[in-house]
């Protein structure tokens, strides 16, 4: 999501940038907008152009373009604006060479000027965006993304003849245990029965209200030697 915004504010930059370059001065004081589009395939005149006619048409196709890609979160539209952009601009500056003999930049009014420079720095920057843009992901279908969002177990359960392999372990022989489900946890010692009389090693009171012997029926007393 922040790089689709990154990405989108960068490329709506770009394409702010292109579409205001025609309307600086691009060469020897001529602004962009004198530029007819048919002078870059047929070479550059002093004839002067429309507004709609002139290099701003296909910068407002990039910008429109750039919108389209930026609503629909497509790279590939706003990758292509940018490279219309570029493309456009150095297709005027290899016809603005040919006409001039040469193309120089002079910080007198003379050469390449500041509309040059917005046109080059907004394809740029579309092609920047483009690249910040995450996308859409067109090709991942509900079924990959619902498997995406599942918790993978780190281990398959074995098959049932191979139960000596669970869990995995990177040494061979038995497993510590073949199943899945915890031991039984044993009860703990809490001492000897006191009514096994096996266990019981002192003498016992007799229960109220009945007679016994309180002597301790494991181990009796011995009858003292007589003398």
């Amino acid at each position: 999501m922040i790089r689709n915004i990154l990405g989108s504010l960068v490329a709506l930059a770009g394409a702010a940038s292109a579409v205001l370059s025609p309307f600086r001065d691009w060469y020897d004081g001529r602004a962009g907008r004198d530029y007819r589009v048919r002078d870059l395939f047929e070479g550059i005149t002093a004839t002067e152009s429309g507004v709609l006619v002139s290099i701003l048409l296909p910068f407002l196709f990039a910008a429109l373009l750039v919108i389209a890609g930026v609503v629909l979160r497509s790279r590939l539209a706003v990758a292509l604006a940018g490279l219309v952009v570029l493309g456009f601009t150095i297709l005027w500056m290899v016809r603005q060479g040919q006409a001039a003999g040469s193309l120089t930049v002079g910080g007198d009014g003379a050469g390449l000027q500041v509309g040059v420079v917005n046109a080059l720095a907004g394809g740029v920057l579309m092609l920047i965006g483009a690249l910040l843009m995450r996308g859409r992901g067109w090709g991942r279908g509900p079924a990959r993304a619902r498997r995406e969002r599942e918790p993978v177990e780190p281990y398959a359960a074995p098959p049932a003849d191979q139960v000596d392999t669970w869990p995995p372990t990177q040494e061979p022989g038995m497993s510590t245990h073949t199943s899945p489900w915890p031991e039984p946890e044993v009860d703990p010692y809490t001492g000897p029965d006191p009514h096994d009389p096996r266990t019981r090693s002192y003498p016992q009171a007799p229960p109220p209200g009945r007679p016994g012997d309180p002597r301790d029926p494991v181990h009796p007393p011995r009858q003292p030697p007589e003398g």
